[in-house]
Parts: structure tokens; sequence; C-alpha cells
């Protein structure tokens, strides 16, 4: 067997599918990593994020489910990974409302089931584990910005169910002696980002409405605060923290701060349109300076019955003790990036489009058959 591929690190990568998934599939891949993803089975392919990686010699899927401790077993077991990365979640906070025990099954116990998958395989003296952890364990904020000290304060049954996973990971580090970091990740973006999250909304709804395809954009709070970094720098410190001497949690963020309204600012003026605000919370209106034209107003239906409205991290301690750097990609970049990628894509929608008109209308009239 060649030697190179025996001396080839192996990870496990949860959430493969996921916007943070792929990138750090990426990542590891050009580190001369073998890359084992576990994928969910299913009737509908959401591999889209991962498809140019499939074929890949060193890239490899298998089938596990959060809630399935013998899949996990299983797969754990067959690998026998160095490094696992548990980004598999349901991460979305307003849904965490509405299906609070499933976010609960996969959030927390889900993280109980990898440690205890990896006890189980013998691995405990030799695989490293990365919890994906998040900014929503600080909630209705104790102290701005927040850092590794500050007091955790969740205000969704996501969070709740993330701050079980953060504190059995901490319990198994202490309990076994095994290396199962925490890297508490602030709002990361990307143009992978699923269009229910309101970055993906606001800059999908800015490509819309620049092209016609769309009349307003609907959002919730848009005073709400948030440290906005790019995914594809945050998964760089999910491994730098596996990489480090000794096991440790770390905040994962830019260490700057805008508001949804800010964000959605940026977003239209990178398709064309400046947006002035009128009114007041629920009666606040974006409208086009060109035009007069209403383009975005505020909904109930998107406020949460706990609203989370203040976050900012510090990631001095990434900085400085993993080397991090946090500002790679600035703000308006991220912004610039997304927007620019669901120009294309509203593009390329609006193209098919017409052309299954066409089609209709040629099969309509008998020009082809």
């Amino acid at each position: 067997m060649n030697l190179n591929i025996l001396l080839m690190k192996k990870a496990i990568i949860t959430g493969v599918t996921g916007q943070d998934g792929s990138y750090l599939s990426e990542f590891l891949l050009e580190k001369g990593y073998e890359v084992h993803g576990i994928i969910r089975r299913s009737s509908v392919d959401y591999r889209e994020r991962i498809a140019h990686l499939e074929g890949q010699p060193h890239f490899h899927l298998h089938y596990g489910d959060m809630g399935d401790s013998m899949s996990l077993v299983k797969v754990i077991g067959q690998v026998r990974p160095d490094e696992i990365y548990n980004l598999a979640a349901q991460s979305h906070v307003q849904v965490s409302f509405d299906a609070p025990e499933f976010t609960c099954d996969v959030d927390a116990t889900g993280v109980l089931r990898v440690l205890e998958a990896v006890r189980q395989c013998g691995l405990t003296d030799t695989c490293r584990i990365y919890q994906a952890s998040t900014s929503e364990l600080y909630g209705k904020v104790e102290e701005v910005p927040q850092s590794e000290t500050t007091p955790f304060h969740p205000y969704s049954p996501y969070a709740v169910a993330k701050l079980y996973g953060y504190w059995i990971v901490r319990e198994y580090r202490e309990a076994y002696n095994m290396f199962c970091c925490s890297g508490i990740l602030f709002n990361h973006e990307s143009e992978r980002r699923g269009e229910t999250f309101v970055t993906r909304k606001i800059t999908l709804a800015a490509a819309r409405i620049a092209q016609g395809t769309q009349d307003k954009l609907y959002l919730g709070n848009l005073s709400s605060l948030r440290d906005w970094g790019y995914a594809k720098d945050y998964v760089e410190c999910m491994w730098l923290i596996l990489q480090n001497e000794q096991p440790d949690d770390f905040v994962i963020a830019t260490g700057e701060q805008h508001s949804v309204r800010e964000f959605c600012q940026l977003a239209f003026h990178y398709v064309g349109i400046d947006l002035l605000w009128e009114g007041e919370g629920a009666d606040e209106k974006g409208i086009d300076s060109s035009s007069g034209r209403v383009l975005v107003e505020v909904s109930p239906d998107f406020y949460r019955p706990t609203d989370v409205v203040n976050l900012l991290g510090d990631p001095t301690k990434a900085k400085q003790v993993l080397g991090w750097n946090p500002s790679k990609t600035p703000f308006d970049q991220l912004v610039k990036r997304m927007v620019e990628s669901d120009v294309r894509k509203v593009r390329e929608e609006t193209i098919l489009s017409h052309s299954r008109v066409n089609l209709a209308e040629y099969l309509e009239k008998g020009i082809v058959k």
C-alpha cells in the first residue's frame, strides 16, 4: 500500500452537505486529508454544495443519522478517524420554536451520540473532536462583546439544545481526558448559505427586485445586531482548534457588528439601488431613492417569541492562541460576494424560465414535438 495513503489524516464531517461542511471538505482535501462525510438517506438530492467533490479519490460519503447512535458507531468504527467535525444540526433558530423536540434530539443528544461512539470504538486517545457551538448561547446577552468567559443566557430552543452540546463536550473532556473542543461560532455567511436564513433572503431579494422578478422584501427586526463573518474563513479556525496543543473552547467571530438594516442597505447598493429608511419599528420601510417604491417592509410574522438582538464576539483568544485572522474577508466584501452570486443565480433562473415558456409555446403551436 502507498505510504502516503497510510500517513494521510482521516476526518469525519457530520453536516457535510451544509455551508460549513462543504467549505471544510474543500479545506481538508487541500490539506491532504482523507475526508469522510456522513449524510442522511433521503428521496430528495440535497448534495449540490458537495457535488463537485464526489468522485475525488479521497472524498467519501457514508449514510448515517444524528438521531441513530448505531449508524454513528458503525461509520466511526469503520473509518477510525483522526478528527471528527460535528457540524450537523437543526440550525435555524425560528424553526426550533416550531420543532423543539427534534432540535433537542439532533443538537443536544446528537452531540452525546458522537462522543459515545468515539468511546465505544476505542478512539478516546487518538481522535480529536470539534463541536460546532453557537453565539446563540449568549442569547439575552449579559455583556458586550461576548468572549469565552461571558455567562450564557440561551433564548431559544435551539440555543438551549446547543448549550447541552457545549457542556457535554466539556464533561467528556474532563471525565475521559478526550481531546474535544467547541468553537462558539458567531454568524457566518456565504454564497452557499441556505435561502431561509436572513442574509441569503436579503441578497436573493435584492437580485430579484433589481431584475424585476420580485416586488418587495419582508423582514423582521431591522435593528437586530450581528457579528457577521465569511464561512470559508471560519472553517480554517475549526481546523486550527484541533491542531492546538491542548483541547480548549474558542469564540469564532470578527469582532465587528452590523444591523440587519445595514446588511440590507449594502446588498441593495450592490445591485444599484439606494434605500432610504422611513418610520420606526414595525412601521419602518426601505424606499428606493430613485423611484420612491417601497421595497422593504417589516412583518410581525418574522419576529421570534424571544429574540436575540445584540451579538458581538471577541476573537482575541483565537487570534492570540491559534494565530487566526478574523478580518480576512471584510463585511462589505462578504455582502458583495453573496450579492454577485445571487445576481448570477437569478439571471440563470430567468433564462431557464423563459426557455420553458418558449418551449411550451412551441409545443402548443406544433413547432416542436
